[in-house]
């Protein structure tokens, strides 16, 4: 495959399907819960198999890292503003979340890109353990990133359904719960991520600092 038709590798294809999948879910989202749900989640699911395809054909491009970067992000944040207003008591929390996601993952790159470094993933074995794990662990960052997303959906759905009981419980409800947690640990990993940030940034600027005064 040549270089030209770099836009059209096999991962960036799936890319280009997230992004349609997920704006065909905001155009339901005040509508039609199900098809909204269902296209969200598939735009999340595919997430897991960009990468994956980019190692596996050797594909691998920085215009698809934006790419999945950039979908990953706007997507939660979409479903976030709807949830602020069907949860107008809770609005504070949701635009916390958006602002810290979005904040933590652009420190995040820009640390490391003027570290050095292609990958935003890239954690020095010195930096934070949880951080670390979290990159490196393709298990445990689908099960955060998963989790994450179910949380959010669960609480849209909630809005519409009841759905069906489990010992007296909503099963949207049930599932909400037990992905709360995995919820919290992923904005607390954010906030590892911001602040890790900032610490290689102020690294970088002290270094320069001495470089200049040497």
């Amino acid at each position: 495959m040549s270089d030209e038709n770099v836009y059209l590798y096999v991962p960036n294809l799936i890319g280009y399907a997230r992004v349609v999948l997920a704006l065909v879910a905001f155009y339901f989202m005040p509508s039609n819960p199900i098809i909204a749900a269902t296209f969200y989640l598939l735009s999340q699911f595919l997430d897991a198999f960009d990468g994956h395809a980019a190692r596996l054909l050797n594909q691998c491009t920085k215009f698809g890292a934006v790419l999945d970067m950039v979908t990953d992000r706007c997507s939660t944040a979409g479903l976030l503003m709807v949830l602020a207003q069907f949860y107008s008591n809770y609005q504070f929390v949701f635009q916390f979340i958006v602002v810290l996601d979005i904040a933590s993952h652009w420190v995040q790159v820009y640390s490391n890109l003027l570290a050095g470094n292609l990958s935003h993933k890239k954690v020095a074995e010195s930096g934070n353990f949880f951080l670390r794990l979290y990159y490196t662990s393709r298990v445990v960052l689908f099960t955060m990133c998963a989790g994450n997303e179910l949380c959010f959906a669960m609480l849209y759905v909630m809005n519409f359904y009841t759905g069906p009981l489990v010992l007296g419980y909503s099963i949207w409800f049930i599932v909400f719960l037990v992905c709360l947690p995995i919820c919290i640990l992923k904005n607390g990993i954010n906030i590892i991520q911001l602040v890790g940030g900032f610490q290689i940034l102020n690294e970088i600027d002290m270094k320069e600092k001495e470089e200049k005064s040497s």
